[in-house]
């Protein structure tokens, strides 16, 4: 217990000042709003902490198994036991469950209450509002689920506790493992352009004090011109203050760039995106073996496998190399969904600022990764990217039996991984195909760099 308690404090207090760096600093008032906006913080923060601990719940557990195949009779890692780690996986579905269907729902019902009419304002009359918005949620989504299980199976529908909650969050679960399905592929091959932005880029056929006279000429004439217009035009001062931040975004980036060392721009950039693609690789190939194992083995499915039990033999073929491999593919599948996911269309404007989100913001931003957090043992393991039979309420779901959607997930990640990278990759060879037969301007291409794409003082694109 006291492993446990330490663990998710550390997670908690981590989650804590994540959090905070991006709350918006206005809504800390000293009155009964900021004292709803206090406790609707701390249960994103532990939702946010039990996301934490679901991640880093997989690979803790392949790590474990391999220290006590390496070291069964050291004293000093006798804590380190199947015992804990069983109690890992059940603490984190019991905590993924309250953090989904209770602590949230009641953190945004609270934050939007205000006492229903005639009663008394204060906090008394906002907690009244919120349980019974809470009760209708909970009658409204056990009737969906009974109608659901109806459908399904007449006699499955006896027991609330041993049927209702496991099967509502088998549908969850579902939905996170689509929702991944949708966001990985795409973070996959987003995180090129992210590690390019962080990365300084090699100045190949580049002229990087031509380029800094020009922007310092742009910044100048920007601010001339924001210097002459009335202060009465509030919409052209906008709109020109926002052209200088830019011009001085790029101003600093070109002055980074100078002043990056040449080990930085033509070392580390390639090394990262060979890297990168050295990873995402090995994730396709291992899904495409995986897609093997499935054909000509019932054994490679995520469920009814048992398996040999924490400590008694090795998860990976190559032992403790093969289960570093796949800590660091479980990792890199998880930052790449996180990227995919706030890079779809649809979630562009749910991404956090900082010291500038709402806290219905953050709750909406803590629930999706929850749910993100908690799909992904569950994808690793149907991917084949690890072994290890999950634990807990992770590895009972229904639909994991299922040798269709089991297949059919595997199948559609490898072809929509590959699309993506294929995509990615031609893109620049794409658009320079469409210039040369003329068809730049039908705009077939919704490539964001055509808008950003601008011509050097010699009239030459550098882009390509």
């Amino acid at each position: 217990f006291q492993i446990c308690f330490l663990l998710f404090a550390v997670l908690y207090i981590v989650s804590y000042f994540i959090i905070t760096r991006y709350k918006r600093k206005a809504d800390e008032q000293e009155d009964e709003d900021a004292i709803v906006n206090r406790i609707s913080l701390f249960l994103s923060t532990f939702t946010l902490a039990v996301s934490a601990g679901a991640v880093l719940l997989l690979p803790f557990s392949i790590i474990s198994n391999e220290i006590l195949l390496s070291f069964p009779q050291n004293y000093y890692i006798q804590w380190l036991n199947g015992s804990l780690i069983h109690g890992l996986w059940n603490l984190a579905s019991l905590f993924s469950n309250l953090c989904l269907f209770v602590l949230m729902p009641f953190a945004f019902f609270f934050l939007e209450s205000e006492g229903f009419a005639g009663l008394k304002k204060g906090i008394r009359a906002r907690i009244l509002e919120t349980l019974v918005m809470l009760i209708l949620l909970a009658l409204l989504i056990l009737g969906i689920v009974w109608v659901a299980s109806a459908l399904i199976d007449n006699d499955a529908a006896a027991n609330l506790w041993e049927f209702y909650l496991p099967y509502l969050y088998s549908c969850i679960s579902l939905m996170g493992c689509l929702l991944l399905l949708l966001c990985t592929p795409v973070g996959l091959s987003r995180m090129f352009t992210v590690m390019g932005q962080l990365l300084v880029k090699p100045t190949i056929l580049e002229d990087l004090d031509e380029q800094m006279y020009i922007i310092t000429l742009e910044e100048e004439a920007i601010q001339r011109r924001l210097n002459g217009v009335s202060s009465t035009v509030e919409y052209q001062t906008v709109e020109l203050e926002r052209e200088l931040e830019k011009v001085k975004s790029k101003k600093t980036n070109l002055e980074r760039r100078k002043k990056a060392s040449a080990w930085e721009r033509n070392l580390v950039y390639p090394a990262v995106m060979i890297l990168l693609l050295i990873e995402t690789s090995i994730s396709v190939l291992l899904v495409a073996l995986n897609i093997l194992y499935l054909l000509v083995d019932e054994t490679a499915m995520p469920k009814g496998s048992g398996g040999p039990g924490i400590g008694n033999a090795s998860l990976s073929t190559f032992g403790f190399v093969g289960a570093a491999l796949e800590i660091i593919l479980i990792f890199y599948l998880m930052v790449s969904s996180v990227v995919g996911f706030y890079s779809l269309r649809f979630f562009e404007n749910f991404t956090p600022r900082k010291d500038d989100t709402t806290m219905t913001k953050i709750i909406g931003n803590c629930v999706s990764i929850l749910v993100l957090s908690s799909a992904l043992p569950v994808m690793s393991r149907t991917l084949g990217i690890t072994r290890f039979d999950l634990l807990g309420d992770f590895g009972r779901f229904n639909w994991l039996g299922n040798f269709y959607i089991v297949l059919s997930y595997n199948l559609l990640f490898a072809i929509m991984t590959t699309l993506c990278l294929v995509r990615k990759f031609t893109s620049a060879v794409r658009e320079e195909l469409l210039k040369a037969l003329g068809l730049d301007k039908l705009h077939l291409s919704n490539n964001p760099r055509d808008s950003e794409t601008k011509p050097s003082a010699n009239g030459h694109q550098k882009t390509l």
